[in-house]
């Protein structure tokens, strides 16, 4: 019988011990708008799994989704405003 045997080191708790750079905090800020947006969207679509949606509910899952998509544009742009 043949050993299985890992080709990569063990993660611990003492090799993720460390604090996100200047730079990954930058990029999580500017991204914050969708994470926000992307959130409230999963909110909406939620409540209403266990339920049909009503009137109310359709309209506040499509706000989120518009909303979800002007964040994603948004940073789009802003994303192509660097590089350029």
């Amino acid at each position: 019988m043949k050993t299985i045997a890992a080709l990569q080191d063990l993660v611990t708790a003492a090799s993720l011990d460390f604090e996100p750079t200047a730079a990954e905090l930058d990029v999580i800020e500017r991204e914050m708008p969708l994470i926000v947006a992307e959130v409230e969207l999963l909110d909406a679509q939620i409540m209403t799994l266990d339920r049909t949606p009503a009137e109310l509910d359709e309209r506040r899952i499509r706000r989120a989704r518009r909303r979800v998509l002007s964040a994603r544009r948004e940073l789009a742009n802003l994303s192509g405003g660097e590089v350029a």
